[in-house]
């Protein structure tokens, strides 16, 4: 479905048409990548259980009934991320025509980088963040205890810590996207760093794990995003003088 332009006057009957499409299209798209992954399910238990130290055992189940729902659970986690680019194309293609010609140039990059960072957040997690903190977990006091992971749990951990981490990433897009479209200056972010220090620390903190280890794994990155951001919304800010409302439209030339 191609998304209107910024000319276009649609009624209120017509948004809601449009946005009611664009629902049934997230909802299908999400549907059949679930499908995709609970016919795959062996794989992605495989891919969900790689993070385990090698001496763990296969997570355990308790009931009848749980095997087929922390199945389910797993395939649903897999389905988001695979159905990402196509939900956030559908919500890029609804609000963006309600942005000027300039908004909408300035935006678009911004967007199209949102999955990237996504993912890029989601390999972290899986590739850096999950080994050190799940090895970190299980072999703390385990002289002291049987250790045995049950699979609910420890899918649940796996999923949301990676969803997580990818919807952390996005710092870089809110920071740049703030400055270029002239709502705060990059040195608003500066002078508040310290709060912006805390608030990661927080979020940190409440992220699946919550352990140390955990902690200062999802720390780190997004600090060095949060710098990362303000260097570059200092280096690509808008240059002065260059406002949207600036702009001439072809009706204000002509008169």
């Amino acid at each position: 479905m191609k998304a209107a332009d910024f000319e276009d006057r649609l009624t209120l009957v017509e948004h809601l048409d449009e946005l009611r499409t664009r629902i049934i299209v997230s909802l299908v798209a999400i549907g059949v990548a679930f499908a995709l992954c609970f016919w795959q399910d062996a794989l992605m238990l495989e891919i969900a259980n790689a993070p385990l130290p090698a001496d763990t055992a296969e997570p355990l189940t308790f009931g009848v009934t749980e095997p087929f729902f922390t199945t389910v659970e797993v395939a649903a986690y897999g389905a988001f991320v695979i159905a990402l680019p196509i939900i956030l194309y559908q919500v890029y293609a609804f609000v963006l025509p309600a942005f000027s010609p300039a908004e909408k140039r300035t935006l678009t990059p911004f967007l199209i980088a949102i999955p990237i960072l996504f993912l890029a957040g989601v390999a972290f997690a899986y590739f850096v963040v999950m080994p050190v903190a799940v090895k970190f977990l299980l072999n703390f006091n385990e002289t002291e205890f049987n250790i045995q992971v049950r699979a609910r749990d420890y899918y649940g951990f796996f999923g949301l810590m990676l969803i997580a981490m990818g919807l952390l990433f996005q710092i870089p897009i809110a920071i740049l996207s703030l400055t270029k479209l002239e709502v705060v200056e990059p040195e608003f972010f500066a002078h508040n760093r310290r709060y912006a220090i805390f608030i990661i620390a927080v979020v940190s903190a409440a992220a699946p794990g919550g352990d140390p280890i955990s902690m200062i794994m999802i720390m780190i990155p997004l600090l060095l995003l949060y710098e990362g951001s303000i260097l570059v919304a200092r280096r690509f800010g808008r240059p002065a003088g260059e406002r949207f409302g600036s702009e001439v439209s072809p009706g204000e030339a002509g008169s």
